[in-house]
């Protein structure tokens, strides 16, 4: 018997090896010594068919002979068997060596005919059998079990070779991945360089490819070769795919609500079962299957140990129960491992619609609706919401088949134990009936952690948008302990979940114990009698029973979860769209007119009595020049927004006739190439993309980038001037060649010159035949107007042409005015001294900046790249996210576990583990040895001590689990929060350069998802990786008890187990990376659409974004499938594996003599061991998963890691109180760059900026201006040189020394979420009656009274309630409250009228008449009553000196500069 196993065995084994064969090539089989052995036995292949025919001839006289005879101790039937099963194995050797060498997918004809015969002949020796067998003749065992694998091995064969045609596809597929030399690898690069085009395997694999996963097997191969990267991952299946899912899914919900703004939770799950309801019911079925084969164990133990007692029922009952053990194992397997698999699908298909779901709703959001979710809580809904109900579909089913387990536990509890169950039962309702209230304490806690995570995440987002600003304030670390504090509450509820959840696990590691003593004490009470074998299968029943309640709590937890998260993400859908009847469209050449407002009155805010737009009339005609001009916050940017139906209509009509393009006046700018920018999704045509960028000048700014049009842009336009982004803005605008232009004041960003060469080229040369509005604070640009509307509280106060209405009002008049007395200033200019045409040849020559100067400061990663080829693709500021590849490092493990208190709680929670360990496998070892084997038998104690040793060790157990649970929620909220707060500071600290090359999307990336993980996941992945270790050498140490010679198979199997680890964690470890990584992308588009929503819908452009969106959701999918698939195919094979060991012991158990062992003992071998199989896949599962979750310790590792700015005080330099005192800047030969190898940015500038005094600074775009600001607060460090500040170096203070004595009105106005008062005084250091002086001084006191809650008046998101204008008073009443000795203006007051800019000019005036004021700005007459004017180009100082000197030398560049800005005026 035995060597005819270890035959059988190594037929398997040369089977299973020559089916690899068939999915791989290669020459390494010629090393291999099976294959060599084969391939000597290939002399005998001419001898199978005479040995079959030899064979059934033997049998067919078998019945007839009398007795077999011997020959030297062999019997005839031994022989031949013998040499069949030889022959056999010789032969099948020889094939696998053929098909090695065969090379093609398709199998020869005369072999598929020879397994159609073999299949034939096999078929019949069978039914042969069962003849014989039906005619009452024994025969040996061994033919029928041969026949019968013969007989599958035949019909596998048979499918191969004649139904499995189509598997050829796949071998093609596959081949590229294992074979780097095959003709077809180059076709899949070519497929790969696309984004791995390849269709995932899975799609048309076969049937025995599907259940035992080789569908995956190249991938994994591939992962140990290379480091995989998203091109080696296969596409989705189209089934998978969100662009084929999410349709269907819409039309559901639609079909059911109507709307998608009347969905409901309930609705929203009905569409989401109705999506998946094959494979729900699919599964079930799988899970129903699972739960049927894993209670075979529990129902058949008794009989075993029955049978090891002596009772035999029939012969050969030992192998039949052996048999059916090992059957049940099978099924439990594969059922397990494929409704693993199909749920995850299910998971990953529903994460998929649900982003869609969400990311369309954030494209229709109205501007009410997007004050009540921020994008930051938007990205949550995406990020953590959409995750959760996808992770739900591993725990769908676990609510009815809890009811179904505990069904089959009470009846095999009911045949083992009588009434006794009943008591068993009711203990099993109490256990769950205590979950209830636990189940709704951990509710409430999560709900609180998710709402006080969405408001972390939404000041995150907002202070990483506005990083730059808060590091020229010196007002990071505010906003730092602002995060803290937010952080502080959800941390609280955190601990207080942590610690319930602790709880909680301590109920539930305790109630099968507590099941079990209720069990055995009603037994002993009602006097039902206990035996070892009952004994044993009502444990093994418990130990069932364990897995349901022990994830009970998880279950419910789960379902609470995902219960909040559908509610939010319903009542998200549930929200306001856009008004779609604001605007009338007409067809587009159907009427005369463009636009036409009729008494229309509109509100961005329904609910308030004050309206934006008030009585409303206009109309332009095709072809219309329209002018809006006004004061700040008089409703010039509402009125073009009303026009894009983007502003709520209270009444009136609103028509619109044609396409359109707009051009907001805070530029939106996509990460992407510039290229990309401009085209929006349009084709390429090169002739009219050429001529577009030489109209909005832009071909001398691509030249001085390394990768001209290709250079990527940073998020937001990081890496771009604002002129630069507003002319990319414009030519975006005009490649579209759209009917009507919405412009909303995009020359205020540009110099004197660009705006006035833009306003010329743009819209009075291209757009000459085009409907054009125009909003602008330029009063030259007025006249070329055919209407001009003048605007004041919301009002149209006057409206047409320049000369009609001149004078016809006072509104337009005071516009005008200021103007003009701006001008006065120039009188002794000139008007013509220069000719325009000079004017525009001279800032051609300076634009061509051909040493690569930065345009801006924030150009620096990208126009100053270096200019060696060799490392060009480094020059790109946003470069490919970094991962680390390979295995993670032991210091990763390391760092966690020893992050709180040195790791010193570790050893008590193993400890605590360990005891309870023992506690168990004591109680149950009591139990099985106190108790008679049978009735007859005597107890070897009292009933009385039987109960109070085993309550007495479960009690111990439990206590045990209660110190291990509390340990370790200590110690992971303890590791989370100190992870968190390393993080963060490392964040803030980081450069700005950091910042700019770091897309927004990567970090909210780690604070949320990655710190969720640390949380609430990880802790319990490390820990339980650990637990399962420690049950698998418990199990080990009970089987060896009873049959040492297990060890001859684990140890084989256990090597074998951890050889498939490691050939498949390099494949897994990459592919969670690749997770992570393709995350940030798709959070990184969203945000960028929810910012740049309105400019999408003005082009008309949501379609493109949504499949946009599909396309990075899929790509998000792709990893995650694979992981899903990879760890299945793992399990089946750990499974199998050690379903293997586990037969061994019970074939050793059932032929060792009666009486050799303690049957009680070895029953309990028996069940520990039916649990082998799930804990040893259990222990390498554990370990994958722990190195899969790991990674969001090891990104969020990578974050406490970067490099910081310097220190923000440096104790020992600090300078005085009143410094700087005279605010005099002493600039020595500054050389600034913006990396160790990149160009010179400023090349040298030495010159003494005079204290108390006004110093302009000019030049054109590049020219460095911003660079020096840049420099002076030191977000960037000089290379050379340095900047003196009334005599001490600020190279070597404090950044917060230095930064919080100077301020700055920078060129992008910023204003934070809260209220007026925290936008002006964020660190809380005035009184009110100081924030009122300041407003006052700023023009916006009387603003500010009109609304209800004064200084408590709300500012939504980045301000956006507020008008440009509005934000940059509010930024000028900042600098008021500061009083700083030295205030930079940054393009200031581009954003404002003339009028409020000649207020803002005398305010300055007034109350920085003693202070050092340096300007940068682009109006002329801004910088005219500077003290001195420092003219830079190129990096260098052209000019310095007093504005009458400079204005005195007529071929100075200062006093073209002002020609040029007084010619364009007046010519207007």
């Amino acid at each position: 018997m035995g060597f005819f196993e270890s035959t059988e065995n190594g037929f398997s084994t040369l089977f299973s090896y020559y089916y690899s064969s068939l999915m791989s090539s290669g020459t390494d089989f010629l090393l291999n010594p099976v294959v060599l052995r084969g391939f000597s036995g290939s002399l005998h292949l001419v001898l199978l068919f005479g040995v079959f025919g030899s064979w059934v001839c033997q049998r067919f006289k078998m019945g007839n002979r009398e007795g077999p005879k011997e020959r030297n101790g062999w019997s005839d039937e031994e022989l031949e068997t013998l040499l069949d099963l030889a022959l056999r194995t010789l032969a099948w050797g020889a094939v696998c060596v053929y098909l090695f060498n065969l090379g093609r997918p398709k199998y020869p004809f005369l072999l598929r005919v020879f397994w159609g015969l073999y299949l034939f002949i096999s078929f019949y020796e069978l039914v042969i059998d069962v003849v014989l067998y039906r005619k009452h003749v024994n025969l040996p065992v061994q033919y029928i079990v041969s026949d019968v694998v013969s007989v599958v091995t035949g019909l596998f064969l048979c499918y191969v070779g004649f139904l499995g045609e189509n598997e050829g596809v796949d071998a093609i597929l596959e081949e590229p991945l294992l074979n780097g030399n095959s003709n077809a690898s180059n076709e899949s690069e070519s497929n790969k360089s696309k984004g791995g085009e390849n269709v995932t395997p899975y799609s048309n694999a076969g049937f025995f490819s599907i259940l035992t996963f080789s569908w995956l097997g190249p991938l994994i191969s591939a992962g140990t070769k290379k480091t995989l990267d998203l091109e080696d991952v296969p596409q989705l299946d189209p089934s998978d795919s969100v662009f084929v899912g999410f349709p269907s899914f819409r039309n559901k919900i639609e079909a059911e609500c109507g709307t998608i703004s009347g969905v409901t939770t309930l609705k929203l799950v009905k569409a989401l079962i109705s999506m998946a309801w094959k494979e729900i019911i699919l599964t079930a079925i799988f899970c129903m299957m699972y739960t049927m084969a894993s209670y075979v164990g529990p129902y058949l133990i008794d009989s075993f140990v029955q049978y090891l007692n002596g009772q035999r029922n029939f012969k050969n009952e030992g192998y039949v129960l052996v048999s059916v053990f090992f059957s049940a194992k099978l099924v439990e397997c594969l059922t397990q491992r494929h409704w693993y698999f199909r749920v995850q699908q299910v998971g990953i298909r529903t994460k998929s619609v649900l982003i869609a779901m969400i990311y369309n709703k954030g494209l229709t959001l109205s501007c009410q609706s997007k004050q009540v979710h921020t994008s930051g809580e938007i990205i949550n809904f995406m990020t953590v919401d959409a995750e959760r109900v996808g992770d739900f579909s591993w725990y769908m089913h676990d609510i009815w088949m809890i009811f179904v387990q505990i069904v089959f536990a009470l009846l095999i509890l009911y045949k083992n134990l009588g009434l006794a169950s009943i008591a068993a039962f009711l203990a099993t309702v109490l256990v769950m009936l205590a979950n209830v209230p636990l189940g709704a304490v951990l509710e409430k806690f999560q709900d609180k952690i998710m709402e006080s995570k969405d408001k972390r995440m939404k000041v995150t987002s907002e202070i990483l948008r506005n990083m730059r600003i808060l590091k020229l304030q010196g007002w990071e670390m505010k906003f730092l302990s602002k995060i803290m504090e937010l952080r502080k509450t959800e941390a609280g509820w955190l601990k207080n979940f942590l610690y319930t959840n602790a709880m909680s696990s301590f109920l539930f590691w305790g109630a099968p114990t507590f099941v079990s003593v209720i069990s055995f004490g009603a037994c002993i009470l009602m006097g039902i009698p206990l035996e070892s074998g009952k004994i044993l299968s009502a444990l093994a029943t418990f130990r069932i029973l364990q897995e349901p309640i022990y994830n009970l709590p998880d279950t419910i937890s789960m379902m609470v979860q995902t219960k909040v998260s559908l509610d939010r993400i319903a009542s998200f859908l549930r929200l306001d769209d856009l008004q779609c009847d604001v605007i009338e469209r007409l067809p587009r050449g159907s009427s005369d007119t463009a636009i036409e407002i009729i008494d229309g009155n509109f509100s961005w805010d329904l609910s308030s009595s004050n309206q934006t737009l008030k009585d409303i009339n206009f109309k332009v005609q095709h072809g219309m020049r329209v002018a809006v001009c006004g004061t700040v916050g008089s409703g010039k940017s509402s009125l073009l927004s009303c026009m894009l139906g983007e502003v709520p209509k209270i009444s009136g009509t609103v028509k619109l006739c044609g396409t359109k393009a707009y051009v907001a006046q805070s530029p939106w700018i996509q990460s992407g190439t510039i290229e990309q920018n401009i085209l929006f999704g349009k084709k390429m045509e090169r002739e009219k993309y050429e001529w577009i960028l030489e109209v909005c000048s832009l071909k001398k700014d691509l030249e001085i980038l390394s990768f001209g049009d290709q250079t990527l842009i940073g998020e937001r336009g990081i890496n771009l001037s604002g002129g630069q982004k507003q002319r990319v803005q414009i030519a975006r605008a005009l490649y579209q060649d759209a009917d009507i232009y919405l412009f909303d004041d995009p020359f205020s960003a540009v110099d004197a010159h660009t705006g006035s060469h833009l306003f010329k080229e743009c819209l009075l040369g291209v757009l000459s035949s085009k409907t054009v509005i125009y909003i602008t604070h330029q009063v030259e640009f007025l006249p070329a107007a055919d209407l001009i509307l003048v605007m004041k509280d919301g009002r149209i106060t006057q409206a047409g042409k320049y000369n009609d209405i001149l004078n016809s009002g006072t509104d337009f008049m005071e516009l005008v005015g200021a103007h003009e007395k701006a001008l006065l200033a120039l009188d002794s200019v000139e008007a013509g001294s220069v000719s325009e045409s000079t004017s525009m040849s001279k800032e051609v020559g300076n634009m061509s900046s051909t040493n690569g100067v930065a345009k801006r400061q924030e150009n620096r990663d990208v126009e100053t790249c270096k200019t060696d080829d060799t490392v060009e693709t480094k020059g790109q500021i946003i470069q490919e996210e970094e991962r680390e590849k390979g295995k993670v490092g032991f210091s990763v493990y390391w760092k966690y576990i020893t992050m709180t208190y040195r790791g010193i709680l570790v050893p008590f929670i193993l400890f605590g583990q360990v005891l309870f360990q023992l506690l168990q496998i004591g109680s149950n070892y009591w139990m099985a040895w106190a108790t008679p084997i049978s009735k007859d038998m005597k107890p070897a104690v009292s009933s009385s001590t039987l109960l109070i040793v085993y309550v007495a060790l479960a009690i111990g157990s439990s206590f045990c689990v209660l110190l291990r649970s509390l340990l370790l929620a200590v110690a992971g909220y303890k590791t989370a929060t100190q992870l968190f707060s390393k993080m963060h500071y490392c964040i803030f600290r980081a450069p700005m350069s950091f910042f700019d090359a770091t897309p927004s999307g990567r970090i909210l990336n780690r604070a949320s998802t990655d710190q969720s993980a640390v949380d609430l996941n990880i802790q319990y992945q490390v820990a339980t990786f650990a637990f399962s270790l420690i049950q698998l050498l418990g199990i080990i140490a009970v089987m060896s008890q009873v049959a040492w010679q297990v060890f001859i198979i684990f140890i084989p199997v256990i090597a074998i187990c951890f050889w498939y680890q490691q050939y498949y964690i390099p494949s897994a470890r990459e592919l969670a990376r690749l997770v992570g990584v393709c995350k940030a992308p798709l959070i990184q588009h969203f945000s960028e659409t929810i910012s740049g929503s309105t400019t999408i819908r003005s082009f008309d452009e949501e379609s493109r974004f949504r499949e946009t969106n599909m396309k990075l959701t899929d790509t998000n999918s792709r990893p995650k499938f694979n992981i899903a698939g990879a760890m299945e195919w793992l399990c089946f094979r750990l499974d199998m594996l050690s379903s293997i060991t586990f037969v061994f012991s019970l074939i050793f158990l059932v032929s060792i003599p009666e009486g050799v062992i303690d049957p009680g003992i070895a029953g309990l071998a028996v069940i520990y061991g039916l649990n082998l199989n799930t804990l040893q896949s259990w222990v390498i599962w554990n370990i994958c998963q722990m190195e899969n979750k790991i990674i969001s310790v090891e990104r969020i590792l990578q974050y406490t890691s970067i490099p910081s700015e310097p220190p923000l005080v440096i104790e020992e330099n600090r300078p005085d109180q009143s410094w700087p005192s005279l605010g005099e800047i002493d600039i020595r030969n500054l050389q600034v760059r913006y990396g160790p190898h990149m160009p010179f940015v400023l090349r040298g500038l030495t010159c003494t900026l005079p204290g108390e005094m006004k110093t302009g600074i000019v030049g054109r775009t590049g020219s460095g201006k911003s660079t020096l600001i840049q420099a002076l607060f030191r977000i960037v460090e000089p290379a050379v040189g340095q900047i003196m500040i009334d005599g001490i170096n600020i190279s070597l203070i404090g950044l917060h020394d230095l930064r919080s004595r100077l301020s700055i009105i920078p060129q992008d106005p910023t204003m934070f979420e809260g209220s007026v008062r925290s936008n002006l005084d964020p660190l809380e250091e005035y009184t009110d009656k100081q924030i009122w002086e300041a407003l006052d001084k700023c023009q916006l006191g009387d603003e500010i009274r009109k609304k209800d809650g004064k200084l408590d008046s709300t500012v939504s998101e980045s301000g956006e309630n507020w008008s440009v204008g509005q934000r940059q008073l509010v930024c000028l009443g900042r600098v008021l409250l500061k009083k700083s000795k030295v205030l930079v203006l940054d393009e200031a007051t581009a954003s404002v009228d003339t009028a409020t800019d000649t207020l803002i000019q005398e305010t300055l005036s007034q109350h920085f008449s003693n202070c050092t004021v340096i300007t940068i700005a682009h109006r002329i007459t801004s910088i005219l009553d500077s003290d001195m004017v420092l003219l830079l180009n190129n990096g260098l100082i052209e000019e310095y000196d007093s504005p009458a000197r400079l204005l005195e030398n007529k071929s100075s560049s200062f006093s073209q500069l002002v020609a040029e800005y007084t010619y364009r005026s007046n010519s207007s």
